[in-house]
């Protein structure tokens, strides 16, 4: 292996190089190697954006450990099987032979490879055997993903057991880190102004940054509502609708009920998603997309659905199928425009051509959605983009709008007068307990019925910015946006994105409506505004008398019982705001 290789890999490497980059590293990636190699840390955490090119950057900074003689074997720890094929045969294109197929039960690998790749749960299945490899030669320990380490106790125990005794290690992540607090191994944390122990990264480079580099797509987050019914345990029928404001088990059972394969929510979305993905491979000619499904029925059912859409049969990966890390590499490499996936594709697993998801699951942690969202951001020349489609859930929205942020691992635990990432957190513990299997929990279990759904097009998200509100399935407004093209700078979306805002108001003729006596509008604003800010209490665990002077002090004004009607309005829309992240 040499330097020279690795200094000569595209910065998309394996893949094409985004464009505007350098023609060895990227700045980030230079500017982070500079800093490792100026401090030769034993632990050095660098937190890149998904699509940013963590793993150049760490293939590039192993050979240079390795041409320097200061270390002389690799350990590559990954969340999973396909991630472990992944990393060796990128780590061979630099002259790095890593063996992704070693197995605890052999304890050795050939002399011709330089390392081995583990996955998380093979090194806490026996980690005195990786302890005793890792003594045995100088190593360099990539630690990918690392916030898999704190998945359990006995994880991170293991993984620190087994690594302990490297001379290197370095680790690497994508994403907001975890929400709940169980200590990461081999990971600095810091007392903030409060008190509270945040990890520390040694070097980030958010989104944000990547969307100004050109390194990553911008996304547009194409939000779809709807009208739901279903039927409850206890027997009653309850209708409501998807986008508006709901208790929390209300919108949970919305969104249940959206995602039901037999209903009419998912097979429209699924028609506008293809519908996208058309315009999108006008510019982008392989461009692929993706359903992220909750469990493997819905996936499999999804598939059907598309192929009733295209007349194609669209990929399908099941998490415990053998075929289905060949299957995610026969797509990456194919022309072909869809694949189902139920968890295989939510982390780490590099198609580069995906560029239209849909987000047809029930999990809603921010980590889950980060990793999702990740897959399709790559960038591999100038102006693509990136469209997602959601159900227009209040969580899953503030997670969009918030894409930009950037979050430490909060080692002690917070209030959620401190940290809006806290909401839902007890739910969203379920949920990621249960993806630990196939399936998704039951919010009801077998006694729920999903009845019957429909899908509207509520708004495009781009930029923590809402356009194109309120659009039937199939309208022309509908059809204007998800025929953006797919070949964009992020100031044309914004620029076309308003355009099309204007020429849909413009459009819509003005209702003649009835006078309405003064004191009646009035009430029926304030009337409005007590809803709004009874499910914003709900879902934040705010007294409601907090959120009115919380809303007092933001937008001015007197209290309710003496505010205009312009007053009232807007507080309605601030509110409205805060649903989606925007304060």
């Amino acid at each position: 292996m040499s330097t020279a290789a690795a200094s000569n890999l595209s910065p998309a490497f394996p893949e094409r190089a985004a464009w505007g980059t350098a023609s060895k590293l990227r700045a980030w990636q230079a500017a982070a190697l500079s800093t490792y190699l100026e401090q030769g840390p034993q632990d050095f955490l660098a937190v890149a954006t998904p699509g940013a090119g963590k793993t150049t950057y760490a293939l590039r900074l192993a050979t240079e450990l390795l041409g320097r003689g200061t270390v002389t074997a690799v350990t590559i720890v990954a969340p999973t099987e396909h991630l472990k094929t992944q990393w060796a045969d990128a780590a061979a294109r630099v002259g790095i032979h890593i063996d992704p197929r070693f197995s605890n039960s052999s304890a050795r690998h050939s002399h011709e490879y330089d390392g081995v790749a583990l996955t998380y749960a093979q090194v806490a299945s026996k980690p005195s055997l990786h302890r005793t490899r890792t003594q045995s030669e100088r190593t360099l320990v990539i630690l990918d993903e690392i916030h898999h380490g704190g998945d359990n106790l006995s994880w991170g125990d293991a993984i620190r057991e087994a690594f302990e005794p490297a001379v290197r290690r370095l680790a690497l992540t994508g994403t907001p880190f975890r929400s709940d607090t169980s200590p990461i191994p081999f990971v600095r944390y810091e007392a903030d102004r409060d008190g509270i122990r945040r990890s520390a990264a040694d070097y980030t480079y958010g989104y944000a940054e990547a969307l100004r580099d050109g390194v990553v797509r911008p996304v547009l987050f194409m939000a779809y509502g709807g009208a739901m019914r279903w039927r409850t345990k206890a027997g009653d029928e309850i209708a409501a609708r998807l986008g508006e404001p709901l208790t929390k088990d209300a919108t949970a059972h919305a969104w249940r009920t959206a995602l039901d394969p037999k209903g009419e929510w998912i097979p429209a979305v699924l028609a506008a998603a293809d519908k996208r993905l058309t315009e999108v491979r006008r510019g982008v000619p392989d461009a692929g997309a993706l359903v992220i499904a909750s469990n493997q029925t819905a996936a499999r059912a999804y598939a059907r659905i598309l192929e009733g859409i295209t007349g194609t049969k669209p990929t399908v990966v099941l998490s415990d199928d053998a075929g289905a890390s060949a299957r995610i590499e026969e797509f990456s490499g194919s022309n072909d425009r869809w694949m189902v996936a139920v968890r295989m594709v939510s982390e780490g697993v590099d198609v580069p051509r995906l560029a239209v998801g849909v987000y047809a699951t029930s999990t809603s942690t921010p980590l889950f959605f980060a990793q999702a969202v990740g897959r399709f951001v790559r960038a591999r020349r100038r102006g693509e983009t990136a469209s997602v489609f959601l159900p227009s859930v209040p969580v899953i929205l503030e997670h969009a709008a918030r894409l930009e942020d950037e979050r430490d691992h909060a080692l002690d635990r917070v209030t959620k007068a401190d940290d809006e990432a806290s909401l839902w957190s007890e739910e969203d513990a379920l949920v990621a307990a249960a993806n630990k299997t196939a399936r998704t929990p039951d919010i009801d279990g077998a006694a729920f019925e999903a009845l019957e759904s429909d899908a509207h097009f509520d708004h495009v998200l781009f930029d923590a910015k809402q356009f194109g509100l309120n659009a039937e399935v199939g309208s022309e407004d509908e059809q204007e946006y998800l025929g953006l093209p797919g070949l964009l700078e992020p100031d044309q979306v914004a620029l076309l994105l308003h355009e099309r805002q204007t020429a849909q108001n413009t459009r819509r003729p003005k209702k003649a409506e009835a006078p309405v006596a003064a004191h009646r509008a009035l009430a029926a604003q304030r009337k409005e505004l007590n809803k709004l800010v009874s499910a914003y209490a709900r879902k934040t665990g705010a007294p409601h008398a907090v959120v009115h002077s919380d809303l007092r002090r933001t937008c001015g004004g007197p209290a309710l019982d003496e505010a205009t009607s312009e007053q009232v309005a807007a507080r309605v829309e601030k509110i409205r705001a805060w649903f989606v992240g925007r304060r």
